[in-house]
């Protein structure tokens, strides 16, 4: 007998072995969350006390061997070709951990000083190929509105149910087609490697017009004025502008210094595999822990914040050394909860607060192929959908849509 994937299980210590069942449009049939618990009930503010002894610590503990790694990789490219393989395996994973501790840094938690975060965060984002604080910023929209699909629509840009449905089977296809995981692979190389670079390019396009004019009505227009008067869909406020530039500046110049040192197509055959593995792996963890079966989404007018971080949020249970590399960005709960408690503190608060965290779904690292099964929005369910759900039920002549998405 087949049989299909595992349903993820539950974080609760005193589980007594049943997983939460999914229908097929995403509804679960258990309680996903204990409904009485407030933020308030949680025990946060002890946690909330970043170091910089320790965050610096995480910095060199990821940079230095990162560096050492790129030595060793250039040197394997002839000196050992056999070694080049899982000498970039573990380079991935040390750019997942770079990307982890930046995201620490736009929550402002990895070091005590604002600061130092900004400075630190934006070397790693030179690390990691991406602007900082826009980033960052779009990340905190994402924390305010977690759960709110009407609002968020999550890194794949999820459609609604309704919308699907009236989409032509051609544009059907392309839509699943986009959001297979295997496109992890070139959108993740995109996303680190073009996008930012394509992003300020156009963005100046539409911005250099617009100043000429302004300049030309009034001379004395300085450029803090310009930026700040300026609309962009690529940055929202002057600070981000200058960090989005500065970082393409220093990414490219970076690229060109190593390109000269090394070769191009040295620096290139080590840099693309690693930032296109790299980023796959950090876009799946963040699609996986709120693109789960049971997962609440809801719209404006019904959502709840609480509810939102708690049945809209997983955990992920890996391996101890995933942990490391990853800065226990699998104590998602708790970090949704209070995004100021930096990793190294993560583990312990949600030990202290397990006994609120009945219910939270806890995915293992079996559970997440089919996590990707859920690229649609039942609104009416307030829950999340798979489109091979949607194609049964056509099949067999069913296209109503209920809101208990028992349809």
């Amino acid at each position: 007998m087949i049989h299909g994937p595992a349903q993820p299980a539950l974080l609760s210590p005193t589980a007594s072995g049943g997983s939460p069942t999914a229908s097929d449009d995403g509804s679960s049939d258990e309680a996903t969350v204990n409904s009485g618990a407030r933020r308030t009930d949680f025990e946060l503010k002890p946690y909330m006390v970043s170091s910089d002894w320790i965050g610096a610590w995480q910095i060199v503990n990821t940079l230095v061997p990162y560096a050492a790694l790129w030595c060793l990789a250039l040197w394997s490219l002839h000196g050992a070709p056999w070694l080049l393989l899982p000498v970039l395996a573990v380079m991935v994973l040390f750019l997942a951990r770079c990307f982890s501790l930046m995201h620490d840094c736009g929550h402002y938690s990895l070091f005590r000083s604002r600061r130092v975060n900004r400075a630190v965060g934006f070397l790693l984002g030179v690390v990691a190929g991406i602007p900082q604080l826009p980033w960052s910023r779009g990340h905190e929209f994402h924390h305010r509105h977690n759960g709110n699909w009407e609002r968020y629509k999550g890194p794949s840009a999820l459609v609604s149910l309704e919308k699907y449905q009236q989409m032509e089977p051609g544009a059907q296809r392309l839509y699943r087609w986009l959001r297979h995981p295997l496109m992890l692979f070139p959108g993740g190389f995109f996303y680190l490697v073009i996008k930012p670079r394509v992003e300020l390019l156009l963005g100046l396009w539409g911005f250099i017009p617009a100043a000429i004019q302004d300049l030309r009505a009034n001379p004395k227009t300085s450029w803090s004025e310009l930026l700040a008067k300026h609309k962009s869909r690529f940055w929202h406020s002057p600070e981000e502008f200058v960090d989005l530039l500065l970082n393409n500046i220093a990414v490219v110049a970076l690229w060109w210094l190593m390109a000269t040192l090394v070769g191009a197509g040295n620096f290139w055959l080590i840099y693309s595999p690693v930032m296109t593995c790299g980023a796959a792996i950090f876009i799946c963890i963040f699609f996986v822990q709120h693109n789960f079966p049971g997962s609440y989404a809801h719209s404006n007018n019904d959502w709840d914040a609480m509810a939102g971080t708690l049945e809209g949020t997983s955990d992920l249970n890996l391996p101890a050394i995933l942990d490391w590399f990853s800065a226990d960005i699998g104590c998602h709960a708790i970090h949704h909860l209070c995004a100021a408690i930096p990793n190294y503190r993560l583990r312990a608060c949600q030990s202290q607060n397990n006994h609120l965290l009945n219910g939270i779904t806890l995915l293992n690292l079996n559970d997440i192929p089919s996590c990707f099964k859920y690229i649609l929005w039942n609104q009416q369910a307030g829950r999340l959908t798979t489109a091979e759900g949607l194609l049964t039920k056509r099949r067999e002549g069913r296209f109503s849509i209920t809101v208990d998405g028992n349809n």
